[in-house]
């Protein structure tokens, strides 16, 4: 219910594990060129890439992307949400560094 999220703890958590999948797929959050390449990437994310992470050999760095991806969306939805009540969410560095790319990326498409 809008209102009543810990927005800081849930912007926390979120960007905990995004700086775990960024480990396991060499992320460099410093390095603009990539983590825009990221957005694209996780804005254009097929339902074939779940797909494929749950069939066959476990691929660890398929998996970390596609919960990568996973944490894009709601990290987007955090910031959306928490701004309708008045509520400006974000988190540490990666989470500034990844959200900017994501949201630039988003702009281009609207």
């Amino acid at each position: 219910m809008a209102g009543f999220e810990n927005y800081r703890a849930d912007t926390d958590e979120i960007e905990r594990e995004i700086e775990r999948k960024g480990v396991v797929l060499g992320i460099d959050w410093s390095d603009e060129p990539q983590v825009r390449a990221l957005a694209r990437e996780a804005l254009d994310h097929l339902q074939e890439d779940v797909r494929i992470a749950a069939s066959g050999p476990v691929d660890h760095r398929l998996l970390a992307k596609v919960d990568l991806f996973g944490l894009a969306g709601i990290m987007l939805r955090t910031m959306e949400e928490s701004a309708s009540v008045g509520v400006k969410s974000h988190g540490g560095s990666t989470w500034k560094v990844f959200a900017k790319a994501l949201w630039e990326e988003k702009e281009l498409r609207t």
